[in-house]
């Protein structure tokens, strides 16, 4: 009985997440002068294509998604990078005080990020950063360290000190066993941290339009919410489309790597 309660339950959780999903794809199917403005729950035509040329081209959610797929990747490893050797540096080298220096890096988390919009923007309109590339990737990478920190640095304490030993007396550098010993060792937290810190970074909408403003600049996000203003009058579907081109990249990443990202955060919750 409690097994069939808990598929039951299950089941209901997966339809209800499924309901949506299902929504917007019918709905994006449909013209966009043909639609009604109330939801169709059956295909009331097939113009996807066209919903999605005008999304991409016309709407111009084409720049901000390849500028968003840059900021994702590229300040994702960023982050990942100087997480691993932040963890490295607290959990192996020997700093005083690691309990301090733990806590100081993690503490980026647990502020509110909308306390920081005011001084940040300033601080980039002085320094000619504001709407910009290298303004956001500089900013995303920032942002996406302290968490890819925690899971990495608990991963690390799992591995057992006697590698670091065994290496140190054989003469190696803390830095030829970070990269020969750690970062091999760590391949699945080192993934599951990256697919976190990728889908934060393109599911970003208050930095986006806070920090940028231009087409090729601007978050996917930000470009998606220009889209639902100007493009109000088309009605959803072609917004409904430029939703579902948003929504392929991080559902292909955890599809591809599902069994890398399941590994890394249960090696990372020991």
């Amino acid at each position: 009985m409690g097994r069939t309660v808990r598929h039951l339950f299950i089941a209901g959780c997966v339809l209800l997440w499924l309901i949506p999903l299902y929504l917007l794809v019918v709905n994006a199917l449909t013209p966009a002068a043909e639609y009604t403005g109330k939801p169709d729950w059956t295909v009331q035509g097939f113009d996807l294509a066209e919903n999605l040329k005008t999304a991409w081209n016309v709407a111009g959610i084409g720049d901000s998604f390849q500028a968003s797929l840059l900021y994702a990747v590229v300040c994702g490893l960023a982050a990942v990078l100087v997480a691993a050797m932040a963890a490295f540096a607290v959990v192996v080298l020997p700093v005083p005080r690691p309990a301090f220096w733990f806590w100081l890096i993690y503490s980026g988390t647990l502020f509110p990020l909308q306390m920081f919009l005011a001084p940040l923007f300033g601080l980039y309109a002085d320094a000619n950063l504001y709407d910009t590339r290298l303004g956001l990737m500089l900013i995303y990478s920032a942002w996406a360290v302290p968490f890819a920190f925690f899971l990495i640095r608990n991963q690390m304490t799992t591995m057992p000190p006697e590698l670091t030993e065994a290496a140190l007396i054989d003469g190696a550098s803390f830095r030829r066993i970070f990269w020969r010993i750690h970062v091999p060792l760590m391949k699945a937290g080192l993934g599951a941290a990256f697919i976190f810190q990728f889908t934060a970074v393109w599911n970003d909408l208050l930095l986006g339009i806070t920090l940028s403003r231009s087409p090729d600049v601007q978050p996917v996000m930000a470009a998606l919410t220009t889209l639902n203003n100007a493009y109000s009058s088309t009605g959803p579907p072609v917004i409904l489309a430029g939703a579902l081109i948003v929504s392929l990249p991080t559902l292909l990443l955890f599809l591809v790597f599902r069994g890398l990202f399941l590994r890394g955060v249960t090696a990372s919750a020991r």
